[in-house]
């Protein structure tokens, strides 16, 4: 039996981010939420390529969705630690706002 323990350990660090604009949106029962994670964000997708280009893939699916996965067979505590340290950064300076993360693609 797999672990759910990596992705426990992300969303309690998700829920103390503390961002005023940061929801989540994956169910809390961890039987319910399989091994990703999705966070509402009313500018998500400009979010997501600031991530990307930071190293955090995430996918967006609209209106104000972003998921992140999590391989529970070698994601550790700390890699889920180091994801939301590196999601805080462009969510807190805005750093997403950049007007090369707004321009919108056919496929997300």
């Amino acid at each position: 039996m797999l672990s759910y323990a990596p992705l426990e350990a992300g969303l309690d660090i998700w829920e103390r981010v503390g961002l005023d604009r940061l929801e989540i949106a994956s169910p809390h029962a961890a039987q319910a939420r399989d091994s990703q994670v999705t966070v509402r964000h009313v500018d998500g997708y400009s979010v997501i390529p600031a991530l990307i280009d930071r190293g955090v893939i995430g996918g967006f699916r609209a209106p104000d969705l972003m998921r992140f996965g999590f391989a529970q067979l070698y994601a550790r505590h700390r890699d889920v630690g180091r994801a939301v340290q590196i999601l805080r950064d462009p969510l807190i300076t805005e750093a997403w706002r950049s007007a090369r993360y707004a321009v919108r693609a056919q496929v997300t």
